[in-house]
């Protein structure tokens, strides 16, 4: 099992890179948006990599932070997820994006993401919610904005409280929409207005 590797990047195409460690150069699967983000970089980088092993090929899977590659490796632990599913699903979402989808059963966030329907939105949930759970304080504050740390905060606080996970998450977020500058203490405050009243 090859954990990482090291390198130069050399070569990048569609959500791939080739990454040339000490003359040996290793082709690695990686998200659309890490493509991005190693083409524009000079010098080393490190991968954090999975390798998926079949009877016709031997491939690598490469992350940035290893927290996506925890997410990606959780994902293929779905069935009906493989690799390629996997990818497909990390290139157009954000991992924090992702897991505030799944905690907050935000159907239609990922049935946004090609490949993904309905049914399998369901099955994304039923399957990760409590997977995701145990990672999420693990996962990145990278790439997502003050305002989801505010609800992801504040949505914590009411659960805390005893309150449902998705009737928090949602009580947040309507009631987050009307202020003009949110915090915290104030998203919990007209959250549990929203909240009383249902």
């Amino acid at each position: 099992m090859i954990a990482y590797l090291y390198g130069e990047p050399v070569q990048t195409g569609d959500r791939w890179v080739v990454l040339d460690v000490n003359g040996i150069g290793y082709r690695v699967f990686v998200p659309q948006p890490s493509v991005q983000e190693i083409a524009g970089t000079r010098g080393k980088i490190k991968l954090f990599t999975h390798m998926a092993v079949r009877e016709d090929a031997i491939t690598l899977y490469g992350f940035l932070h290893g927290s996506e590659r925890e997410i990606f490796s959780i994902l293929i632990g779905v069935s009906g997820i493989g690799p390629q599913t996997a990818l497909n699903i990390l290139s157009q979402i954000t991992i924090a994006d992702f897991a505030m989808a799944i905690l907050s059963e935000d159907e239609k966030s990922l049935t946004r993401i090609s490949g993904i329907g309905s049914k399998g939105a369901k099955r994304l949930i039923l399957e990760l919610r409590d997977k995701i759970r145990k990672v999420r304080d693990s996962l990145p504050a990278a790439g997502t904005g003050k305002a989801d740390h505010l609800i992801h905060d504040a949505a914590s606080a009411l659960i805390s409280l005893g309150f449902a996970e998705k009737d928090s998450y949602d009580a947040v977020r309507h009631s987050g929409a009307g202020l003009k500058e949110p915090s915290v203490q104030t998203l919990i405050k007209a959250a549990l207005v929203t909240l009383k009243e249902h």
